[in-house]
C-alpha cells in the first residue's frame, strides 16, 4: 500500500542556492564596507570602454578621410593633428581600462617560480606600485596645471603666463588652434582613473572584497601563454 502511494505522488525534493563567497573573504571587513568604491571603479570602466569605442570610431574615420582627399587632391591639413591626439587620448584611457581588466603587461619571468602564498605577496606589492604611481603623476599634474595660481590670475592666461613662466594655459596647437592644456587634461584624468582602478584591485588582491567575475576575460599570463 505505501509503495503504491509512493507511486502515485512522486517525491519532490528542494535545493537551496548556496551564495558564493569571497575567494579571500577578510574578516576585519564588514560586507559591503568597500562597495561604493568598487561600483565607482566599474562604472568608471562602462564610461572608458564607451570612450575607447568612440575614439577608434573617430580615429578610423579620420584616418580614411585623410586617404580620400589625399586622392582626390584636397587634403586637409588638420587630420593628421587631430589623429595624434585622438590617438593619444584612446592610449591613456585604454591603459586604464586594462589596468581594471588586469590586461596590463606583465613579466612572471619570477612569479611564477613563487609559492601561491608569494605570488599573492607579489601580485599585491605590484598593485600598490600602480596605486603608488597614479598618485604621483596625480601630484605631479597638479603642479603642472596650477589650478590655484591660475585662479589667483583671474583666470588670465598671459598674466599667469608672466608670473611663473609656465605657459601651458597660453599654448595652442599648430593646426587645430585648439588650447593645448584641454588636451594635456587626459594626463591627470588618467592619474585619477588608473589610482581608483588600481585601489579597487588592490582591495580585491588582499581579499576585503570578493574578485569580480568576468566573462571571456584573460589575464596577461594567459595571454602570453
Amino acid at each position: 500500500m505505501g509503495s503504491a502511494a509512493a507511486g502515485r505522488f512522486p517525491k519532490t525534493t528542494h535545493t537551496q542556492e548556496v551564495p558564493s563567497m569571497p575567494r579571500h573573504p577578510s574578516p576585519s571587513a564588514p560586507p559591503g564596507r568597500w562597495s561604493p568604491l568598487i561600483r565607482a571603479s566599474e562604472g568608471l570602466l562602462v564610461v572608458e570602454r564607451r570612450a575607447v569605442a568612440t575614439l577608434m570610431a573617430l580615429l578610423s574615420g579620420a584616418i580614411l578621410l585623410n586617404v580620400v582627399t589625399r586622392y582626390l587632391g584636397m587634403p586637409l591639413y588638420w587630420i593628421d593633428e587631430l589623429a595624434v591626439y585622438c590617438m593619444v587620448w584612446l592610449t591613456f584611457i585604454g591603459a586604464s581600462t586594462m589596468t581594471r581588466l588586469r590586461l596590463d603587461f606583465a613579466v612572471t619571468m619570477l612569479t611564477e617560480r613563487l609559492s601561491p602564498g608569494a605570488a599573492r605577496v607579489a601580485r599585491v606589492v605590484a598593485t600598490i606600485v600602480v596605486v603608488l604611481f597614479g598618485i604621483g603623476l596625480a601630484v605631479m599634474c597638479w603642479l603642472w596645471f596650477e589650478p590655484l595660481g591660475i585662479a589667483r590670475a583671474g583666470f588670465d592666461a598671459r598674466e599667469f603666463a608672466g608670473q611663473t613662466f609656465n605657459f601651458i594655459y597660453t599654448e595652442r596647437t599648430q593646426t587645430l588652434n585648439w588650447s593645448t592644456w584641454v588636451l594635456y587634461l587626459i594626463l591627470p584624468i588618467f592619474a585619477l582613473t588608473m589610482t581608483l582602478h588600481g585601489i579597487a584591485n588592490l582591495l580585491e588582491d588582499v581579499g576585503a572584497v570578493p574578485r569580480v567575475q568576468r566573462a571571456t576575460m584573460i589575464n596577461a599570463e594567459e595571454a602570453v601563454n
